[in-house]
């Protein structure tokens, strides 16, 4: 048996299929640029390692078996244009707030970030310096708002009325997406006490939005306890289970 399929034989046994795919080409390449031989392996292995990736996340895409494929980046912020997402601190409401935020920069759109309570901020200096007008109108000239940490911060009676403003004003016109940590029955408590401007502004968000309720423990803390289990030991572990 000739070297070639030698070598042929041995890489359909090691499972390197875009090696052998890909040798005699690259090989042809590295010969004509006098690629060292080092440099002509890691581009063996580097498409090998780049194949094998694909090819893990096809199957594992294969056996999940959605009905409909779907990705972030198909997204259509045009169709549903608010997202409101609720739960405690620390469940992943801005990572995913932040990645539909880059789907949608990746489609095109003009987007902007903002905390809430910076935001009510920089409105309300804008109201004391008279440029709330051209402030309002450069937001909504947006195609998708993020609107961070709604309700950490209860707002003053003014900072309410600039909030509610500018939702009204992006209301069916600019897509929106909100965080918060409270329920809404609780936002009357963020919005100077004023309950129908409370409820106007629910009716606005929730008009055509996607509701998405995150529950569990916090990332944060559950990471905190894992440091802290590993800081103290098997040794401490089993004292607590003794204890207990």
């Amino acid at each position: 048996m000739s070297n070639e399929l030698l070598l042929e034989t041995y890489l359909k046994q090691l499972r390197l299929p875009c090696f052998l795919e890909s040798y005699q080409a690259l090989a042809q390449e590295a010969a004509r640029t006098n690629l060292s031989y080092e440099r002509y392996l890691f581009a063996l292995a580097q498409e090998e390692v780049a194949r094998q990736d694909a090819s893990r996340i096809e199957r594992a895409i294969a056996n999940a078996h959605f009905p409909v494929l779907k990705e972030l980046a198909e997204f259509d912020f045009s169709v549903v244009p608010d997202i409101i997402l609720i739960g405690n601190p620390g469940l992943g409401k801005t990572h995913v707030a932040s990645g539909l935020a880059v789907a949608a920069c990746r489609q095109g759109r003009k987007v902007r970030f903002y905390n809430v309570a910076g935001l009510v901020n920089e409105l309300t200096k804008a109201q004391q310096e008279y440029r709330l007008s051209r402030v309002m109108t450069q937001i909504t000239r947006y195609d998708l708002i993020v609107l961070d940490e709604l309700g950490f911060i209860p707002f003053t009676a003014t900072g309410a009325q600039l909030l509610f403003q500018l939702c009204s004003a992006l209301y069916e016109r600019v897509a929106v997406i909100i965080t918060t940590n409270l329920r809404f029955a609780e936002w009357n408590s963020i919005m100077g006490g004023d309950e129908r401007m409370s409820a106007a502004l629910l009716d606005r968000l929730t008009h055509r939005a996607n509701i998405l309720e995150f529950v569990g423990t916090s990332f944060r803390f559950r990471q905190q306890l894992q440091r802290q289990e590993r800081q103290d030991g098997p040794t401490s572990a089993g004292q607590v289970s003794q204890q207990e």
